[in-house]
């Protein structure tokens, strides 16, 4: 009986994996085809502000984000002992990683409706389809973790994979983005290329 159960983890695991990446590519998905169809308006505010105010605001919401990001990462090597020089895992490290993910992605959320709304999914540059191509990626690897987290038979590597993809692709929204908007509308590696992006996570 007690070896029924490790015959029993592989199938159930893979399901796990294969419904966390299929519902990751179908996030993808929609909200790229809702991006590229979608006409820009560049008159769209947000949260009032609109042109170079709405571009400066959400550079710093998406700062913000990064900074969130990178939090979630020290709460995640922490509560899996990975954080050095640190062996116990006090109470509130779980539920205050849990929180810190809510509160990220609500951040997001705002910022990608306006990108979506200002300016779609473009890929006029390099930059901009980096950003574009990586902001649809974020939300398909974030519902992923959902999934994955809610999942008790899963291979060790997986959970800590789509954390990390998460954290990554944060980085490169922001690099693309925040980055660009405070370095005066330029970033190393990319081309700038003629077209309008804001500087936000999506």
């Amino acid at each position: 009986m007690s070896h029924a159960r490790p015959a029993l983890r592989r199938p159930e695991a893979g399901l796990a994996l294969a419904l966390a990446f299929a519902t990751a590519v179908a996030v993808f998905v929609v909200i790229f085809l809702v991006g590229r169809s979608n006409t820009p308006d560049y008159t769209a505010t947000l949260f009032g502000q609109a042109d170079t105010d709405a571009a400066r605001l959400k550079a710093q919401l998406a700062t913000g984000v990064l900074g969130l990001a990178a939090l979630q990462l020290v709460l995640a090597l922490w509560m899996y002992g990975r954080l050095p020089g640190v062996r116990r895992v006090p109470g509130p490290v779980p539920l205050t990683h849990r929180i810190v993910g809510v509160v990220l992605f609500a951040l997001s959320v705002p910022i990608t409706v306006h990108c979506i709304q200002a300016y779609g999914v473009q890929l006029n540059g390099s930059r901009a389809a980096v950003h574009s191509i990586a902001g649809c990626f974020f939300y398909g690897a974030f519902a992923a973790k959902v999934l994955l987290v809610r999942s008790r038979r899963l291979p060790g590597w997986a959970l800590p994979l789509a954390g990390g993809a998460l954290v990554v692709v944060v980085v490169v929204l922001w690099y693309t983005s925040a980055l660009w908007y405070f370095n005066g509308n330029s970033v190393p590696v990319l081309s700038l290329g003629h077209h309008h992006l804001p500087p936000g996570p999506m």
